[in-house]
């Protein structure tokens, strides 16, 4: 049996959209834009990148792991990233709460899937949000009732297809690195999220969540969804990455894989860099030092891709509502997209 949802009020929507626009632009300068914007400027004066890679707070690369290094490591995280988070998670409330939900659908829901990727990732370039971050959000848009192409595009096309990122690559690495994340990461975003959608089972209409109806109903609704949110996801998000933590000094050994491995290093960047977990731009130190030690191309452009696209993290976040096949299955398309990102930054 399905049911009907119900029509949302004018003036509700209009109010409940102004505070998302609001809550979007002010969140987003105060954790992105103005501090990017800051960044940009000096790394375009030094055209050099300050900091190391997040991995070493865990210990030297394969280190063993350790409760000491996990906490230093998740430490450090959370310093470089807790802004975001925040703006996550009220982002992620407020479309779960005030967005009308017809509203929503005529923006990112497409007739084809390849037109719902389209639209979710050019929803994402303005984000410039790490993919733990952008999570919430994009699970938020999958609760209004999303398509599942659309609310992937806009989770991976937040890190991958970042803005600021990619000008700091250029600004700080060899034109091929920005060149090549261009590429793959838009057939990520715009292609693979498309064909990832197919495995995806269709939602019944039963689970079309309520509408909006009368203004004076918005704080109270936007409470209790930012409480949900914020109970479901902070404890496990910190969880998680203090797990990840303790292995990723030792996973996070890449320099000596291509003398070890040969080719199959490209594989293991791949598969170990889509599980690690790292700020916005955390992928910056890790292939510039890579190359700086002579490092393979192809290790350095799986890595490109890999690291920022997805996390464990992030998977756990959003695997519940995106669904755990759904989410193996984009994890898989990262890791072909990091394996592809291997080769052109090889060829090129």
């Amino acid at each position: 049996m399905t049911t009907t949802a119900v029509r949302p009020n004018l003036r509700a929507g209009i109010a409940g959209i102004a505070v998302l626009a609001a809550l979007f632009i002010a969140g987003l300068l105060w954790a992105k834009w103005i501090p990017y914007a800051g960044k940009a400027s000096t790394v375009a004066d030094t055209r050099t990148w300050s900091g190391g890679a997040i991995f070493a707070k865990a210990g030297a690369p394969g280190s063993a792991p350790s409760w000491s290094g996990a906490w230093q490591f998740t430490v450090a995280y959370f310093q470089s990233v807790w802004p975001a988070a925040v703006v996550g998670l009220v982002l992620a409330a407020a479309v779960d709460a005030l967005v009308p939900k017809t509203w929503l659908l005529a923006a990112l829901n497409r007739r084809s899937r390849f037109g719902q990727s389209l639209a979710g990732g050019a929803a994402a370039l303005p984000g410039l949000m790490c993919t733990c971050c952008t999570a919430p959000v994009a699970v938020g848009l999958r609760r209004r009732g999303a398509t599942t192409a659309a609310s992937l595009a806009y989770w991976v096309g937040n890190p991958v297809l970042n803005p600021a990122v990619l000008v700091f690559l250029f600004l700080v690495a060899p034109w091929q690195f920005g060149v090549v994340r261009l590429i793959a990461g838009a057939l990520l975003v715009f292609g693979a999220t498309a064909l990832v959608a197919r495995v995806a089972r269709p939602r019944p209409d039963a689970e079309i969540s309520d509408e909006p109806t009368r203004v004076r109903d918005l704080p109270s609704r936007y409470l209790r969804s930012l409480i949900r949110f914020a109970v479901v996801f902070v404890p496990e998000y910190l969880v998680v990455v203090l797990l990840v933590g303790a292995l990723s000094g030792w996973l996070s050994d890449f320099s000596g894989l291509t003398a070890r491995l040969g080719v199959a290093a490209v594989a293991v960047c791949a598969v170990v860099g889509t599980l690690l977990v790292i700020p916005t731009g955390g992928e910056i130190p890790v292939v510039l030092a890579l190359t700086a030690a002579g490092a393979s191309p192809g290790t350095a452009g799986a890595l490109l891709i890999a690291l920022p696209a997805l996390s464990l993290p992030s998977m756990v976040m959003a695997g519940r509502a995106l669904s755990w096949r759904v989410t193996v299955a984009m994890a898989g398309a990262v890791m072909a997209a990091s394996v592809l990102s291997a080769v052109l930054l090889s060829v090129f």
